[in-house]
């Protein structure tokens, strides 16, 4: 019985200790600081102030939000392009803002335009077409690191 007392109070600091942290990181990105490590983007981003990034022959994207558990990016593709095959661990969902794409996802491949959306799951193969110019809303679980600017 002490022993599971223990290991009940040595959670409990365990815990109050990760809170106190979370609340520090937290009060210490929002202080602007040129060494300061960011893990999450501002609290409101403005379109006209994000940079577009290529990804792909007639692919740009623009992250518009994220921390570490989450992140949306808005893809931009001109008729044509295509978002190649590949997969990814992260759990993906994408809202079609415009235009017309075909999406092959797990080996079925769909047609979806403005107002649909599609389920990614963890490591399973997707790519797309765009077939009339549009923009994807692309929201991702967690962050995907490797989209952010070293």
């Amino acid at each position: 019985m002490k022993s599971l007392k223990f290991c009940i109070l040595l959670i409990g600091m365990f815990l109050a200790a990760g809170t106190n942290t979370h609340a520090t990181n937290l009060e210490n990105s929002d202080k602007s600081s040129a060494t300061a490590k960011k893990t999450r983007s501002e609290t409101f981003v403005y379109s006209d102030k994000q940079s577009w990034e290529p990804a792909g022959k007639g692919v740009t994207r623009q992250v518009m939000g994220y921390d570490g558990q989450v992140m949306m990016v808005k893809v931009k593709f001109e008729k044509g392009a295509v978002g190649t095959l590949h997969t990814h661990y992260h759990t993906q969902t994408t809202y079609v803002a415009s235009g017309k794409f075909e999406f092959t996802v797990g080996g079925e491949t769909k047609t979806v335009e403005a107002g649909d959306g599609i389920y990614m799951e963890p490591d399973v193969p997707h790519s797309c077409t765009c077939l009339e110019a549009g923009m994807l809303i692309d929201c991702f679980s967690p962050m995907r690191a490797d989209y952010l600017k070293k």
